[in-house]
């Protein structure tokens, strides 16, 4: 289990996120919600070691991790795949791949993975000696998903999968979400489309100006009257 106690985290004078205390189970899918500049990223990036915090607590299986190096993190079980995606566009399907198993210890079973990733994401399969520069934004979605599940990670963590897709890419994107998560991956996702999100998610919370004011399971939250006029454009 992913456990966040009491984290706080500033840029210069402005905080980003004010005591957050979250969870995350082995085996769910968690999703964060809330609008621009809320904090959702900066918990993700936080958490991956991109950020330091000022203070608080970020355990996974008990083990502290808020002072370990980024690649520590990796090693432990934590992968981000990040907001814009930032594949590598010089180089191919294949290589963008492999940078996500190249701390990897166990060689012999990364083929084998990557055979799960072109199963998950025929086209990447199709497109492997493609640069990914040139791949659609779809597709390189389902590389920087697939570059990050390379790594074999207990715990994936995705920063708005779906944004700037097409409205059948994002089914077919968070069809492939809970795909993952029933291969024993536990998920942690930030994403603007509340509805798809909350209809995902085994457990949500809601972040707001760095603090966390709602939380619940996702279909509490989904019919919760205050989260439907906020984040889906319905009344109460």
């Amino acid at each position: 289990m992913l456990k966040i106690s009491d984290l706080h985290v500033s840029y210069g004078g402005i905080k980003a996120l004010r005591g957050i205390n979250l969870e995350v189970p082995d085996g769910k899918i968690v999703t964060l919600i809330g609008a621009n500049g809320a904090g959702k990223s900066t918990l993700l990036r936080s958490i991956s070691g991109l950020v330091k915090p000022q203070s608080g607590s970020i355990r996974l299986d008990n083990k502290e991790l808020i002072w370990s190096p980024i690649n520590k993190i990796c090693e432990e079980g934590i992968a981000l795949s990040p907001e814009g995606r930032h594949v590598f566009a010089d180089l191919t399907v294949l290589e963008n791949l492999m940078i996500g198993a190249y701390l990897r210890k166990d060689k012999e079973t990364i083929q084998k993975d990557l055979e799960w990733i072109y199963e998950l994401f025929p086209r990447l399969k199709e497109r492997s000696w493609q640069f990914a520069g040139t791949l659609s934004g779809g597709e390189q979605q389902m590389l920087a998903v697939g570059r990050a599940l390379m790594s074999r990670p207990k715990i994936l963590m995705l920063d708005e999968p779906s944004l700037g897709l097409a409205p059948l890419i994002v089914q077919h994107i968070f069809e492939i979400i809970r795909e993952i998560n029933k291969k024993g991956v536990t998920i942690l996702l930030v994403e603007q489309n509340a509805n798809m999100a909350l209809k995902t998610a085994d457990i949500a919370y809601v972040l707001e100006t760095g603090e966390i004011v709602l939380q619940g399971s996702g279909k509490e939250l989904l019919e919760n009257p205050e989260v439907r006029e906020a984040y889906l454009g319905k009344k109460k």
